[in-house]
């Protein structure tokens, strides 16, 4: 059974910083590409973050290009979004998921197991 487990959200101030972490077990987290999405109220989700099996390959949302980091420790089978310079806009529960086949992931349906999510709050 697969599972992904999610931790280090919360609530912080504009202008911190959050480490998020995923865990993963039962599956070959090496052999597939992974990604962070989110969703706020009233939005749908959306992708943040994506990143290759290998970790060579990264792709980020342009609301967070440059604030996010996405990466991954295949030995560990865990992957992390570092999140710098939050805004209120960054609001939202935040999804990890692994993906299939090789290359990016950058859609929703592209992803097949997904985490329970955690809360990130950011106040101004």
């Amino acid at each position: 059974q697969v599972q992904l487990v999610e931790s280090g959200g919360g609530l912080v101030q504009a202008g911190d910083s959050l480490r998020l972490s995923c865990a993963v077990s039962g599956h070959t987290f090496s052999t597939y590409p992974v990604g962070w999405f989110r969703q706020a109220p009233g939005k749908e989700r959306e992708i943040v973050a994506a990143i290759s099996r290998s970790g060579v390959s990264t792709y980020y949302a342009n609301s967070v290009k440059g604030r996010f980091t996405i990466s991954r420790d295949n030995a560990k089978n865990t992957m992390y979004l570092q999140m710098n310079s939050l805004k209120p806009e960054d609001t939202a529960v935040y999804y990890c998921a692994v993906g299939y086949g090789a290359g990016l992931r950058m859609t929703a349906r592209e992803y097949d197991y997904w985490g329970q999510g955690t809360q990130v709050t950011v106040s101004s």
